[in-house]
């Protein structure tokens, strides 16, 4: 499978891989974004019960913050919620950190497991004009798709910003407390994931799919000359 003349992109097998290359970006951007959502949604669950906690906190437990052992005297206590929203305890930090770092791990196993897999099954089963085809589309896909992302995160991060900063004339433009401010939050909300995850992550995805099928290229070509289990012929 000597190939010098390039790829012809119409030929049905790799076209039909192109269009499966070319949904593999938001496949994995769709999973990116859940992930950001979920583990967003276990920490405000873990700060809200902090927030709410009754737990007497003593000057002797070593929580209270430098205000904390300003204000409180030897045998004084206060709700640990409390406290934390006064400023005088200290929050659990080592909580938060852990529900964010085991997230970040553990999310993403499912968008790498499809990263690696995808090339692998289409060369194994279909052949290398299959791997031909999927790096092709996941690569127009991707870059369009990554461009797309982070300027879009970037507007609506800075949308806020604009509102906040009070850059506008228009009174509705003002600061919070507007329902225009209210939506540019949720769009904030939204953006963020997008230009700090998602967007980036799309560069990993076309550089593990390429190198991955560069270093499987011998794997490929040894199954039945490059044409997979399958065995399906290509004309070229």
């Amino acid at each position: 499978l000597e190939i010098t003349s390039g790829v012809n992109v119409l030929e049905p097998l790799t076209f039909a891989f192109l269009l499966i290359g070319a949904m593999l970006p938001y496949w994995f951007s769709a999973m990116t974004m859940k992930s950001v959502g979920e583990a967003a949604g276990a920490m405000v669950e873990e700060v809200r019960g902090q927030v709410k906690d009754t737990t007497l906190v003593s000057y002797e437990s070593g929580r209270l913050t430098g205000l904390g052992k300003e204000k409180m005297k030897p045998g004084q206590t206060v709700e640990a919620g409390k406290g934390i929203l006064e400023g005088l305890v200290k929050p659990d930090y080592k909580q938060c950190i852990d529900i964010s770092t085991k997230a970040s791990l553990k999310e993403m196993v499912p968008p790498s497991a499809l990263v690696i897999i995808a090339p692998l099954l289409a060369g194994t089963f279909f052949g290398v004009y299959a791997v031909f085809g999927i790096l092709t589309g996941g690569l127009v896909s991707g870059v369009q798709l990554a461009i797309s992302m982070s300027n879009t995160g970037g507007a609506w991060d800075n949308a806020k910003k604009f509102i906040e900063g009070k850059h506008s004339d228009d009174p509705d433009l003002q600061g919070k407390g507007t329902e225009i401010h209210k939506a540019a939050v949720v769009g904030d909300t939204v953006g963020d994931p997008l230009k700090d995850t998602s967007g980036p992550a799309l560069n990993i995805l076309m550089k593990l799919m390429a190198i991955l099928s560069l270093v499987f290229a011998e794997y490929f070509k040894a199954i039945n000359e490059g044409r997979g289990l399958l065995n399906i012929p290509v004309n070229v």
